[in-house]
């Protein structure tokens, strides 16, 4: 199977979108980090003023290490923001701090894909863990044993979970930088730098969406295995 060309297919070119991406996104970032707010606020100013005209005043925002590890975490409530982005006063870190506080609107008004999202934590914790060996386990036993196919199916319904998180992501993301960049430019935040926080946030995304349609063309791959399987048996 490791060597099926099709397999390699879509392994290869996933990699390739998400290296292609990536790469992009750091230099997007390193652009927009040489230019500065006119506002002059730094990344961790920007999320306290958006927090505080969001109405919202039991989210701490608190610098983490290493780069581009900017979350939202909805457990403790904090805006955990990188060192690039907490103290500096550029339009890449104005950015990326109102969209993690986007991330924090979001749970304050109960908006809907981030509940389904994190309803969906625990299940996807279990089935990027065993999806793999499931269905590794149904592929070696198709070849010997009727009950192959129905392994196999278990362990392509695990992997489905985990690509419809991907999915219910999408929106999440979408919604976070838009509801950043709405409040950037009202509260002119990033004044005539709005273009290059919008492409900056652009880019952030377009990494959740190469992760989606990687995980979609595996999982069309597993089922196409599952229905050679199935007709073996017949």
């Amino acid at each position: 199977m490791m060597f099926d060309p099709i397999f390699m297919a879509i392994t290869g070119l996933s990699m390739l979108m998400s290296w292609a991406v990536g790469k992009r996104l750091q230099s997007k970032f390193a652009e927009y980090s040489a230019v500065p707010l006119p506002s002059g606020l730094s990344g961790a100013e920007v999320a306290e003023k958006m927090l505080a005209d969001s109405g919202i005043t039991d989210v701490k925002v608190i610098s983490v290490g290493g780069q581009l590890t900017d979350h939202y975490n909805p457990t403790n409530k904090t805006v955990n923001l990188s060192e690039v982005v907490y103290g500096q006063r550029n339009v890449a870190a104005a950015a990326v701090a109102a969209h993690e506080v986007g991330h924090a609107v979001q749970h304050a008004t109960a908006y809907r894909w981030l509940g389904f999202r994190s309803k969906m934590v625990p299940m996807v914790n279990i089935s990027t863990k065993m999806s793999q060996y499931v269905i590794m386990a149904g592929l070696m036993m198709a070849a010997a044993s009727s009950m192959g196919a129905t392994v196999l199916l278990v362990g392509i319904c695990l992997f489905a979970t985990s690509t419809l998180f991907s999915l219910v992501t999408l929106p999440v993301e979408f919604d976070a930088s838009k509801r950043a960049l709405a409040w950037l430019q009202t509260a002119n935040i990033t004044g005539n730098t709005q273009p290059q926080a919008k492409d900056a946030l652009k880019w952030a995304a377009m990494t959740y969406v190469v992760a989606a349609l990687a995980s979609i063309g595996q999982l069309l791959y597993w089922v196409m295995r599952y229905m050679a399987a199935s007709n073996r048996e017949r």
